[in-house]
């Protein structure tokens, strides 16, 4: 990048930001120090008004707006690749203001960009993993009401639909986050009833009310630190079972949903191992391969999956 692109990039990256540090600037654009400093003096020079804080940052003065900026045509399909995802993994409140916003991008683009950004999303398809759809039957629409709650740090009302017995609990949380994994988006966040913090799954969300009420994030961890502390502590064992080689491609992707760490070949066996808390969970997962699957470790999942086939047994005996 010459370095007229990047004044010009550095000034697009200052007006992004409330306030930027000089080093999240030589990060972004791997340059020094030095080079930052020299650069930002150019902006200045040149009718920018930059102001610059000691042990702050820097920021660009209120008010002080550039036109529109066009997008790269590279940069429009990164957006349309980013859409179509959002659209898949998020939820519907989300999906609307995806489409608006869109809408108004294309806006902006030259006329050949526009066609370039049709083509690209006719020829693009974003399919989830069958576990997936099955987890998000019914859809969440909280999402948008969410991130309001965590930046404005107000308090939510929710009522909690239990997993391991589908009790609904009324709870009063200070949400810190947003957090996806395990297919799901979790809301995490201090729980009155509890007491601590406590991880909610958004599709077991089936009521969400933004109370008027604030709370002060400084009494809280970040969100950063609490997923830190979650894995460090998390109560996670390790499990090794054997597939036969003509199962193993029937597990698709659902495999990582159960803590799947690595494998290795074992003749006509593939050894996996995995790390996950929920014995009984994974149980039931493995009973889908039948006698394709043996449980090598640990005892206590073997205990487990006996007695599931015992039950079996019985059942239809």
């Amino acid at each position: 990048m010459n370095r007229i692109d990047r004044l010009h990039a550095i000034l697009t990256h200052l007006q992004s930001k409330k306030r930027v540090t000089a080093q999240e600037i030589a990060d972004r654009f791997e340059i020094s120090l030095r080079t930052v400093y020299r650069d930002v003096k150019a902006l200045d020079e040149s009718g920018v008004p930059v102001i610059g804080e000691a042990g702050t940052g820097y920021s660009i003065m209120e008010g002080y707006r550039l036109p529109p900026l066009m997008f790269t045509q590279e940069e429009a399909a990164a957006l349309v690749l980013g859409a179509m995802l959002a659209e898949e993994w998020t939820d519907d409140s989300v999906r609307k203001n995806l489409d608006t916003a869109l809408f108004k991008i294309k806006a902006v683009l030259r006329s050949t960009d526009k066609d370039h950004m049709d083509l690209l999303a006719e020829h693009v398809k974003i399919l989830r993993p069958r576990m997936a759809f099955e987890e998000d039957s019914t859809s969440s629409q909280h999402m948008v009401g969410l991130q309001k709650a965590i930046v404005e740090k107000r308090v939510i009302f929710i009522h909690y639909c239990a997993n391991y017995n589908d009790s609904i609990t009324e709870r009063f949380v200070e949400p810190i986050g947003l957090c996806y994994y395990s297919g799901s988006w979790h809301v995490i966040g201090w729980c009155r009833l509890r007491k601590d913090y406590r991880d909610f799954r958004l599709d077991r969300i089936k009521r969400l009310q933004i109370k008027d009420e604030g709370f002060e994030s400084k009494s809280h961890q970040s969100l950063q630190q609490y997923i830190k502390s979650m894995i460090t502590t998390s109560d996670l064992k390790e499990v090794v079972v054997k597939f036969q080689k003509t199962a193993v491609p029937y597990l698709h992707s659902q495999k990582y949903y159960y803590g799947f760490v690595r494998q290795e070949d074992d003749g006509n066996y593939v050894r996996m191992y995995f790390l996950t808390s929920y014995f009984e969970n994974f149980a039931r997962w493995l009973l889908m391969a039948s006698n394709a699957v043996i449980v090598e470790s640990p005892e206590s999942l073997i205990a487990i999956m006996k007695d599931f086939a015992e039950k079996l047994h019985l059942h239809y005996k």
